[in-house]
């Protein structure tokens, strides 16, 4: 598949590339659940911080199946939990995220020596953005 095309990719990064909140609507037993989260895009992905024993994380568990909402623009995608902020695999991804949300993020609401402390990723799969009274119909690359 194609990479995004170089103006899709700008919007994008424009829009999301730093503290954005989004919707991110899971499911469970047919009924949605919809939340608005502190999100970051990167490269095809949306970056959250959240609690692995939250209520998101449990539905995705059982169903990865979720979709975004922001700005003009709507997406589905597969959440995958990353894991704990602090291992090591996620040290650089860390230290984008606290970049990232630095307005916030030291106000006592995330404790970052709490295993359950995770990223989540939600890597997306297809979307429709408006930007210039132009719509961009997305098939993200896998």
């Amino acid at each position: 598949m194609p990479a995004l095309s170089k103006e899709v990719e700008e919007i994008l990064n424009s829009r999301f590339g730093k503290d954005t909140v989004i919707s991110l609507a899971t499911a469970e037993n047919d009924m949605p659940h919809v939340r608005g989260v502190n999100a970051i895009y990167d490269n095809g992905a949306f970056y959250i911080i959240t609690y692995a024993v939250s209520n998101k994380i449990k539905q995705i568990e059982k169903n990865p199946n979720v979709a975004v909402c922001g700005e003009w623009f709507t997406a589905h995608g597969i959440a995958i939990n990353l894991g704990y902020i602090g291992s090591d695999e996620n040290r650089l991804l860390a230290e984008k995220l606290r970049a990232a949300f630095s307005e916030w993020i030291d106000n006592g609401h995330i404790d970052f020596c709490d295993q359950n402390t995770v990223i989540l990723c939600v890597k997306l799969k297809d979307g429709v953005l408006f930007s210039n009274s132009k719509r961009y119909d997305i098939d993200f690359p896998e």
